[in-house]
């Protein structure tokens, strides 16, 4: 599955870094971007995440929860959240749920099965799907000006 601009995301449940479960639903007045990363503690997913960091007042100023996601499991995560200093949560999806919901389930990253395409979603508070970015090429970086365009 995956989705399109327009569509109505489901709720989505995943485990942050202390194993608790979060759950992203429509009814709350914030915005939510969901950027889905191939793994923790590698080159470009550490830079896109400090560069989420970096400009987390942005985010709050549009009135938007940032979650990064990748398949590693919570544990990792944690780590990879403290050595970083990461200042938005980081959800697991270890078994792969929401990465195949969304359509950015990799085959191939290098050798490796089953490990998520970097990309983004922007949703609006009704959890309507208002940008999507699915990057070919896991060594770029998504295009945050159009995230920022998207919440604007």
């Amino acid at each position: 599955m995956s989705y399109q601009i327009g569509d109505e995301i489901p709720s989505i449940t995943l485990q942050d870094t202390d194993g608790n479960y979060v759950t992203i639903k429509s009814g709350t007045d914030k915005n939510t971007i969901l950027l889905f990363f191939p793994l923790a503690f590698t080159g470009v997913c550490t830079t896109e995440m400090c560069t989420v960091r970096d400009n987390m007042k942005v985010y709050e100023s549009l009135r938007t929860d940032v979650y990064g996601i990748s398949i590693d499991s919570f544990f990792c995560l944690k780590a990879f959240k403290e050595s970083t200093n990461l200042n938005f949560n980081l959800l697991s999806d270890f078994n792969k749920v929401q990465s195949t919901n969304f359509g950015v389930l990799n085959n191939d990253h290098y050798g490796m099965i089953g490990v998520a395409k970097r990309s983004v979603f922007v949703l609006d508070s009704d959890m309507k799907l208002l940008h999507s970015e699915i990057l070919k090429d896991a060594g770029k970086l998504p295009n945050f000006n159009k995230i920022r365009e998207a919440l604007s």
